[in-house]
């Protein structure tokens, strides 16, 4: 509930979004577009820097006007990613917003008794905080890096100061809130719905969507956290994968070898939240 009241808030704020640039379709699934494509400009990953010179590759700050990112560079603050890292705790104050280059942030369900269950993923095609850009100075959710990265966080206050002289990342922010409010949506119901085998599968595929790299490397007590689930119900459903030759497991990471038919071993979930991904330029990989 408090994801799509930050939507609300986030769709009210950006007025340079028309009618006519939202559209949807019913087919196999969802589609939607947001913003039409001719609309964004691209810049190549590496060709844009922070004040320090650390090169970029988020989508999100190469997808920016030059003018907005002139605006915003001076506070992009370069820093490691490590393993486990907590960048938001649930409730917690948001003091910055993080915009990932490489690796992979989980954002997580913490109940009162400590048990878990992961809402959603974060990859350079996102950032986190986005309570932050519609003045709301806490999260619902932790923000916890999942596989090694980098990437450059800036300070809230400067953030929301540059998103009064910037409706195009307005938009952009918007959109990517939105789009992440939807995956929300569908790991909820997947979480409630489907077994484990099934959601274990989705969750790899999105996975390597964002890290790109067959060998991801997590083990079963985290993938345990990440699912809502214990470590026996994982390695269970990881043997079965495995026995499927879907996967192999090695101490500490998991290796997808055919990614076609884990893809039709998945539930429906995978796809539709793929259309979603695909809208944040995400490409699919084969």
């Amino acid at each position: 509930m408090h994801s799509y009241i930050v939507i609300i808030f986030l769709l009210a704020r950006i007025r340079v979004v028309s009618v006519s640039k939202l559209h949807s379709r019913i087919g196999d699934g969802f589609r939607f577009w947001l913003v039409a494509g001719k609309d964004l400009q691209v810049v190549q990953s590496g060709e844009r820097t922070n004040a320090a010179g650390k090169p970029v590759s988020n989508k999100i700050l190469l997808t920016m006007s030059d003018s907005e990112y002139r605006s915003l560079r001076p506070h992009l603050e370069y820093l490691g990613l490590p393993n486990h890292l907590v960048l938001h705790e649930a409730g917690g104050k948001l003091e910055f917003a993080y915009f990932p280059n490489r690796g992979l942030i989980s954002l997580v369900v913490v109940m009162k008794d400590g048990k878990t269950a992961e809402a959603g993923i974060v990859g350079n095609e996102g950032f986190t905080g986005t309570q932050a850009t519609v003045g709301l100075s806490r999260g619902t959710l932790q923000a916890v890096v999942q596989i090694t990265g980098d990437g450059f966080r800036v300070e809230v206050g400067a953030l929301r100061n540059t998103l009064e002289s910037a409706p195009h990342l307005q938009l952009m922010l918007g959109r990517y809130a939105v789009i992440r409010g939807m995956q929300v949506a569908q790991t909820a119901a997947c979480n409630r719905l489907h077994d484990t085998e099934q959601r274990l599968a989705r969750w790899l595929l999105m996975t390597q969507d964002r890290v790109d790299s067959a060998s991801l490397p997590i083990t079963h007590d985290f993938l345990a956290t990440m699912l809502g689930t214990d470590r026996p119900t994982v390695s269970l459903a990881a043997g079965a994968l495995q026995r499927k030759e879907l996967i192999q497991y090695t101490r500490g990471a998991v290796k997808i070898v055919n990614r076609k038919k884990l893809e039709d071993f998945a539930c429906e979930c995978y796809g539709v939240i793929r259309q979603y991904d695909g809208e944040l330029g995400l490409k699919y990989r084969k």
